[in-house]
């Protein structure tokens, strides 16, 4: 069984649904579970077990693996809200990787390309230095240090410029604002990779399979290698260019019905709250070689969910 933490956020809700689609046993838990306190994850863990048990008579039916989808995301607020931030981005982590040993699970603990200080000119590789710029960004340097530092069987997949169907996103952002304006201005000088939830959640799923089933060869199981892995789409793109494909495929299909002027500027012209990086893109490489998958073009990704039937401006 799988306890997927977050699950009503943007990815957990993705996730949930391809487990759902692959009749996998799972448990979501939300804010209802305070990942902050640790009494209220063992509650929650040993309530589930019981459950289990007294249903199935099974103990193969226990807590296996924690997808840990939670997290605080609002950058600019961090820098004012930092209390809050580190609970739910480092403490969290740490209780929920404290709990995985205990309970010996394997944990899956999503991560971010701002643990970077984004000064870099090509693709940050896993075991790049991390030099975050902001609270948002320490705080899940942070977390991912609880993690590494509490247990061994982990698994932390870094991702980028995230968005999906269910809660608020730059395209829905976008997509709005073109429909209510004649111009916007979107930032060119920062560079990086949109992430299609779906994408990602469906690798989550892969790595899950991939290590469960994985083959005993000379005395040693073939499955992925615990550490750190990248994942976003492929190619690279920068928020202006990003916006303008949205313009295009929202014409194209219909979501955007209004003559919107997409125009770039400067991250300093714009004024940003918060120091971003300037450069995010993420190697792929490892992750593309250990599952052997093909990870699709940002561009094919964000026309996918454009057109889809799911699309729906929060």
């Amino acid at each position: 069984m799988i306890w997927l933490i977050g699950c009503k956020g943007m990815l957990g809700t993705e996730v949930a649904k391809q487990l759902e689609e692959a009749r996998i046993p799972f448990v979501g838990t939300d804010k209802e579970v305070d990942i902050t306190d640790p009494h209220a994850l063992e509650e929650f863990e040993a309530n589930v077990e019981r459950e289990s048990y007294l249903q199935y008579k099974n103990s193969d039916r226990h807590i296996r693996w924690i997808i840990n989808c939670s997290a605080y995301t609002n950058v600019d607020k961090a820098e004012e809200d930092v209390e809050l931030a580190e609970k739910l981005n480092t403490t969290g982590p740490l209780n929920i990787a404290r709990i995985a040993r205990k309970i010996g699970a394997k944990l899956i603990h999503i991560s971010t390309d701002y643990v970077f200080n984004g000064r870099g000119k090509e693709p940050y590789t896993e075991d790049m230095e991390k030099e975050p710029l902001g609270v948002y960004g320490k705080t899940k340097a942070l977390g991912e240090e609880a993690v590494q530092k509490e247990m061994n069987q982990y698994y932390i997949i870094r991702t980028a410029w995230l968005y999906g169907f269910d809660g608020k996103n730059f395209v829905y952002t976008m997509t709005k604002l073109m429909n209510s304006r004649d111009s916007i201005k979107v930032v060119n000088d920062q560079f990086g990779t949109p992430t299609f939830a779906e994408d990602l959640a469906g690798v989550i799923l892969k790595l899950i399979k991939k290590a469960d089933g994985a083959k005993e060869i000379f005395g040693k199981k073939s499955a992925p290698a615990y550490g750190i892995y990248h994942f976003t789409d492929a190619g690279e793109t920068n928020w202006h260019d990003f916006a303008a494909e949205i313009y295009r495929l929202g014409t194209k299909f219909g979501r955007i019905k209004n003559n919107c002027k997409v125009e770039p500027c400067t991250t300093e012209e714009y004024g940003a709250k918060v120091e971003r990086p300037l450069y995010s893109v993420l190697s792929k490489e490892k992750i593309s070689k250990e599952l052997k998958i093909k990870i699709p073009d940002w561009k094919q990704s964000l026309e996918k969910f454009m057109k889809s039937n799911r699309f729906e401006v929060k």
